[in-house]
């Protein structure tokens, strides 16, 4: 599944995860330095409200030093590695890297667009002189409304000109995306059906080599964004929600913590994560079993196309019997599973609600200000939620990764894992 498209996988994301946590300790603690000596200005803090927000110095200074450590990252896995695949495997990660992290970076950039647009509403809203009385307006509640009206009107075009901005970079990813996976399953079918004599014998070998690798390659797009897509949200959201937290200063029961608004989302997050695995522990077996008495009711009804003496009526009612008890099997667990989830995500709906009550009672926080938060830690919330919101597909990944081991095995010459151990 990997060694097909990365070169020396288990050397190479140990390396990934080594280099990364370098370059980020690196830039986490001397970028104001590198920016000095390169001649950037890193010392503004406020934010940039609109496309201005990309190209701060501090911005540009990230673009320069991502390109020069992936391209250094790179160049060495091109030496010591020949991969024919290298590439897209090694260079096509680092554009999705890149273009995610500045995707969410666009989701900080309407983050910020929300406090001044909606402090203006809040503004807007309760200022006496912005109503009209029912007979006639005065001059200075008309200069008032089209100061206003001009704000607002200026804010929605910025707005417009970050969404265009969103919609060009998502469909620009998901283009490359596409391909990217593609080529991945591209890898893995090459790599199977040149070892198609080692792997023919096992049970629907032909299956696990169409179906599966699509099905990995599907699965791995969808997943391997999100996981993407999470990681570098924490990245970018966690300062902000950092921040924020300076606004609010007292919880619910909890009462007065530091930073309360990080450790709340800290806290539910994980409880959330380990509710969800603990419930759902047994449902990547069940459905790795799913797809084998499957593929043994389809497989019967294949020979029974060529053999009269197959595919028999005693025999396919035992192995459909089969198959029904597994399906009723996963369907009472993930009715258990669904109860916990659902329970638990509509919980987060009114979660960071019930942690602002104190604050918003106090009237400590403006209207634009709320909306920062709700947006903050409803990202970082679900950054950390990654596990809940992807577990269904996470269960379906695994029972397809198990199937797919056994042709690692066989092609190592190694006894087949799990269940394909049994003889059917």
């Amino acid at each position: 599944m990997f060694k097909s498209f990365f070169p020396n996988p288990k050397i190479f994301f140990t390396s990934v995860v080594v280099y990364a946590a370098i370059c980020a300790i690196i830039w986490y603690g001397f970028n104001e330095e590198i920016g000095r000596f390169l001649g950037f200005d890193l010392s503004s803090s406020k934010p940039v409200i609109g496309l201005g927000h990309f190209v701060t110095d501090s911005f540009l200074l990230f673009y320069l030093y991502y390109f020069f450590c992936t391209t250094l990252f790179a160049v060495f896995w091109f030496k010591v590695s020949n991969h024919p695949w290298r590439w897209w495997s090694i260079v096509g990660s680092t554009f999705i890297l890149f273009s995610t992290y500045f995707s969410v970076q666009i989701s900080v950039a309407i983050n910020n667009w929300r406090r001044p647009f909606f402090d203006l509403v809040q503004a807007a809203l309760k200022d006496p002189e912005s109503q009209s009385s029912e007979n006639t307006t005065s001059a200075v509640s008309e200069e008032t409304i089209s100061s206003i009206s001009s704000e607002l009107f200026d804010l929605i075009i910025i707005f417009s000109e970050i969404a265009f901005l969103a919609i060009f970079m998502f469909v620009i990813t998901r283009f490359f995306i596409s391909h990217f996976i593609f080529r991945w399953r591209t890898a893995m079918n090459d790599y199977y059906t040149a070892r198609w004599e080692q792997v023919r014998h096992i049970e629907g070998a032909s299956q696990r080599i169409q179906e599966d690798t699509m099905r990995f390659a599907g699965i791995m797009e969808s997943l391997g964004v999100s996981i993407v897509d999470a990681v570098m949200t924490l990245f970018a959201f966690l300062p902000v929600l950092w921040t924020l937290s300076e606004y609010v200063r007292v919880l619910p029961i909890v009462g007065e913590i530091a930073y309360p608004l990080f450790v709340a989302s800290l806290v539910w997050s994980i409880f959330g994560t380990g509710l969800l695995a603990l419930v759902g522990i047994k449902l990547p077996g069940l459905e790795f079993k799913n797809q084998r008495v499957e593929a043994a009711f389809r497989k019967e009804l294949v020979y029974g196309e060529d053999d009269t003496s197959r595919a028999q009526p005693p025999t396919l009612k035992e192995l459909f019997a089969n198959v029904r008890k597994n399906y009723f099997r996963l369907y009472f667990n993930y009715m258990y599973f669904n109860i916990a989830r659902m329970m638990y995500l509509q919980a987060d709906n009114i979660f960071v609600y019930v942690l602002l009550i104190p604050t918003i009672a106090a009237g400590a926080i403006t209207f634009g200000l709320l909306q920062q938060i709700l947006t903050a830690f409803n990202q970082v919330s679900n950054s950390f939620q990654y596990l809940v919101n992807s577990w269904t597909t996470i269960v379906e990944l695994l029972s397809v990764y198990k199937r797919l081991t056994s042709f690692e095995a066989a092609i190592r010459h190694e006894p087949l894992p799990g269940l394909d151990a049994v003889t059917t």
